[in-house]
């Protein structure tokens, strides 16, 4: 997997990983900004906690850890870091909750249009970006018209010829003078991302962010069961002894 990477430090001194390229596990791909994803988590976590009394277990363990993992991933800053996510908040703060951006175009990708959504947790700002779907004839519907086979597609009745101006002149979605210019978020180098893995300890980073994100869905579930609250059938005596020690 991406271990092998070390053996490569001296040739390069800036690394990046490519967003969706394989990790080596099934199903899994390289997370296009995992440390974003996984402070914005990790603060909803952590605010989510706060309606567990502070007498609960289950808080206690998944806050100490929590915040672990968040101190560690928070060390970790990329390159520029600073400097984009000043302009990021005054581009966002001048905008309102949902706005269209636009990237400017590079040498290996065309400039891109995606929506922003502003999001706060924990005293932070966030801004979660959706991009549109990629689109692949293969999956078109199929619209249900016969093929009348070669020559039917001659000239056309004037009734046919607005039909096809209308769809000729249609414009793009999406003013570009009203969309706001994005820069990308600066991304983490490879050993950053390496040391995070180790001192964390649970595998890739994007396993990390799936563990996050189960954690968060979790979190819900204990407490709409109130787990902080008795048993309502008491245990039989003895039952959580084990070799003579009390669980």
């Amino acid at each position: 997997m991406r271990r092998t990477l070390g053996l490569f430090a001296a040739v390069k001194p800036a690394r990046y990983l490519e967003a969706g390229a394989p990790t080596g596990l099934t199903g899994l791909y390289t997370h296009s900004s995992p440390r974003s994803s996984l402070l914005y988590l990790y603060s909803r976590t952590l605010e989510k906690l706060r309606q567990f009394p502070e007498s609960s277990l289950y808080r206690q363990s998944v806050e100490a850890l929590t915040k672990h993992r968040m101190t560690i991933v928070e060390a970790a800053e990329p390159p520029g870091y600073n400097e984009w996510a000043a302009q990021a908040r005054k581009i966002a703060e001048a905008n309102p909750r949902q706005f269209s951006v636009t990237t400017a175009a590079s040498s290996d990708r065309p400039a891109e249009t995606a929506t922003v959504i502003k999001a706060e947790s924990g005293g932070r700002l966030f801004v979660h970006r959706t991009d549109p779907d990629p689109e692949d004839v293969r999956y078109e519907e199929w619209d249900g018209e016969r093929d009348e086979g070669p020559g039917a597609e001659g000239l056309k009745g004037e009734e046919d010829r607005k039909d096809f101006e209308v769809l000729f002149s249609r414009q793009p979605n999406g003013d570009p003078k009203n969309m706001t210019k994005w820069q990308a978020e600066p991304q983490l180098t490879a050993d950053q991302i390496e040391e995070i893995e180790t001192k964390i300890g649970a595998g890739l980073i994007e396993e990390v962010v799936q563990c996050a994100q189960n954690e968060l869905r979790l979190v819900d579930i204990m407490y709409e069961n109130k787990v902080w609250e008795d048993l309502e059938e008491k245990p039989a005596e003895g039952q959580w002894s084990y070799h003579g020690t009390n669980a």
